[in-house]
């Protein structure tokens, strides 16, 4: 083998199809894509390289170029106008089951309020570390890696935050160290406050989905919300109505406590997808309180279908946005 060929057979064993070897001589030249790797881990390799190149028969000098290129990532805002409709457990799913389908998801945890993604993802009591002054985020057993503001307060502790201290918050959350995801799930707080208006103006989600019940009070704040987002510019991928029909065990009679159709009726009079409807079971809420998600079963058929409809939405080419109309 040539000087080149061991060379090369040495950077590959190390680095993969993350470096490029060129050699002038017997100078041996690498650039190395350190995109998705922490400061250690690059490190790590550069000299892992140099260690394996230096010395070598035919080569006197090892010069290495890390580059980086920044990641596009979709930030999918999981919304509602109001509290209790269940939009924390859907976002869970969601992010699930769009892992499930092949994307790199992450999810963010952005309803500082009222955190309850790490216990939803089975992640209840860990931590996030920090690097260079970024959290990292943490392994869930569902391949999709969460930060929360539940992983940084003590259980239980109020987080009685003005507006400012919240939007920080919510900065360092999505400005983790993501990694290669090309998605983050942002579970956001009800309503229309500061933290959606950070959001919406700095990290300018690529979609928001809605989620509402059936019921005309639920439906009333789920408009506030895609009102807010279409002001600002930001389409709307679609609405779930989320409760909708509950399946007696015992006779197996379906009832609608919260009404049935009123959110795909709302879709239709706001010309908006429609994503489907998420039934009232005891099984979904057992299996969330549980820390383990429906979604991730083989066999979902609840949520799968509206991933697929939100991931297909992700692979179309952006649609030309309005004049966004800055939120007073």
């Amino acid at each position: 083998m040539t000087t080149y060929d061991t060379a090369e057979a040495a950077v590959t064993a190390i680095a993969g199809d993350r470096a490029t070897l060129r050699m002038d001589g017997t100078r041996a030249g690498i650039v190395l894509d350190a995109t998705g790797l922490s400061a250690p881990e690059r490190d790590d390799m550069e000299a892992a390289l140099r260690i394996a190149l230096t010395g070598r028969t035919g080569v006197t000098e090892v010069r290495i170029v890390a580059t980086a290129e920044r990641s596009a990532r979709a930030l999918i805002a999981v919304a509602s106008g109001k509290g209790g409709v269940g939009k924390s457990t859907i976002a869970a799913n969601l992010a699930i089951a769009l892992s499930r389908a092949g994307r790199r998801v992450g999810m963010v945890d952005a309803d500082i309020y009222g955190p309850s993604q790490p216990r939803l993802l089975g992640v209840e009591g860990t931590r996030p570390e920090a690097l260079d002054k970024q959290l990292i985020p943490v392994l869930t057993p569902y391949g999709v890696p969460l930060l929360s503001m539940g992983q940084l307060v003590e259980p239980g502790r109020a987080i009685a935050w003005r507006g400012p201290m919240a939007a920080g918050a919510l900065g360092q959350l999505v400005e983790g160290a993501w990694g290669r995801a090309d998605t983050l799930v942002l579970d956001l707080p009800p309503g229309t406050g500061d933290v959606q208006l950070t959001m919406v103006q700095k990290y300018r989600p690529a979609g928001a989905v809605i989620v509402s019940t059936p019921q005309d009070l639920s439906l009333i704040d789920a408009t506030r919300a895609i009102d807010l987002f279409q002001k600002a510019g930001i389409p709307i991928i679609g609405l779930i109505e989320n409760m909708a029909g509950y399946i007696c065990p015992h006779c197996n009679e379906i009832s609608d406590p919260f009404g049935l159709g009123g959110a795909e009726a709302a879709a239709a009079d706001l010309v908006i997808p429609f994503l489907g409807r998420i039934p009232l079971t005891g099984s979904i809420r057992a299996a969330s309180d549980a820390g383990k998600p429906p979604a991730a079963e083989a066999g979902d058929t609840v949520f799968a279908p509206i991933a697929a409809t939100v991931d297909a939405w992700l692979r179309l080419p952006p649609p030309a946005q309005p004049a966004a109309i800055a939120p007073r």
